[in-house]
């Protein structure tokens, strides 16, 4: 009699297993999802979309033009590091023959209006600032474009308008052909792919 009442007020040992697995379950999906918040709250992220891609090449003058329109619609303001045509990284301002054809130098303008002009090729882009020679418009606004002094700050929401003035490995024997265009962020690398453009 003692035996049948203890066996029917206790738990057997298939129900005790899967009391113990469904705890072990919730207990592992609870820190999992802690991690998981942890986690996603304190990692960067960022959003670049590029657009209006071009790379030019003048066969009269030699100059070579590329050019590109980085958008910010991350939430989170982002550095570019670098930027290289065809693996050939565009130095900032390298003048060493000031207003010369052979100068590599980058220009840029950030603006928070949307742009939907296409990027034109342009002659007159000097290597040092001068409102009148670096002035371009596009569409119907006019944009003062800066020499790039070192890396660039694209703050969360706004556009970044760049033209790269003789990036490395451009030349004659290039028009018609597909070149690549690398950004480089602190986060990621970003590629485009453009055919060079002949103008004359």
């Amino acid at each position: 009699m003692r035996r049948l009442l203890k066996n029917r007020l206790a738990l057997s040992t298939v129900v005790t297993t899967l009391i113990i697995l469904v705890v072990s379950v919730l207990l592992a999906g609870v820190v999992t999802y802690f991690a998981i918040n942890v986690t996603s709250t304190r990692v960067q992220e960022e959003s670049v979309h590029i657009t209006k891609h071009h790379v030019w090449h003048n066969s009269s003058s030699g100059v070579s033009l590329a050019s590109l329109l980085v958008i910010n619609t991350g939430g989170r303001d982002i550095v570019l590091d670098k930027i290289s045509v065809r693996g050939q990284v565009c130095p900032w301002n390298d003048t060493g023959n000031t207003g010369a054809s052979t100068d590599k130098f980058v220009l840029y303008v950030t603006t928070n209006n949307p742009v939907s002009a296409d990027l034109e090729f342009t002659q007159v882009f000097k290597s040092t600032y001068n409102s009148t020679q670096n002035q371009l418009t596009i569409g119907d606004t006019a944009y003062n474009f800066t020499v790039a002094p070192d890396d660039l700050v694209l703050g969360s929401g706004y556009s970044m308008i760049i033209y790269m003035v003789n990036p490395d490995s451009i030349s004659i024997n290039d028009i018609g052909l597909t070149v690549s265009i690398e950004l480089f962020t602190a986060q990621a690398m970003y590629y485009r792919e453009a055919n060079v453009q002949a103008k004359s």
